[in-house]
Order: C-alpha cells, then structure tokens, then sequence
C-alpha cells in the first residue's frame, strides 16, 4: 500500500495543484491547500487498489 501511495499522492497532489492553477487560483495558500486534499485523498484510493491487487 505504501508504495501504491506515494505514486498515489504524488499524482493527485499534482492534479490537484493543477487544477487550482487553472481556476485562476494562483496564491500560495491556494496552492497548498490543493495538495494537501491530494495527499489526503490518496491514503483510501491506495487502501483500495491495495486491496483489489492482493485479492
């Protein structure tokens, strides 16, 4: 799950700051925000594809 999750963060960190960018929202707390509802959101979508490779 862990490794699952640092893929996982990454990349929903990323989209999320991406999107927040592209909505015009361009300070740092914006920004930081973003990726922490990544990074948040990462742990039960690693849980999950986890769980659905290991059976």
């Amino acid at each position: 799950m862990m490794i699952i999750f640092s893929m996982a963060s990454t990349s929903l960190m990323g989209v999320g700051i991406v999107a927040a960018l592209t909505m015009g929202m361009v300070t740092l707390k914006a920004i930081l925000v973003a990726a922490a509802v990544g990074f948040v959101a990462a742990i039960p979508v690693s849980w999950f594809v986890a769980r659905q490779i290991t059976g």
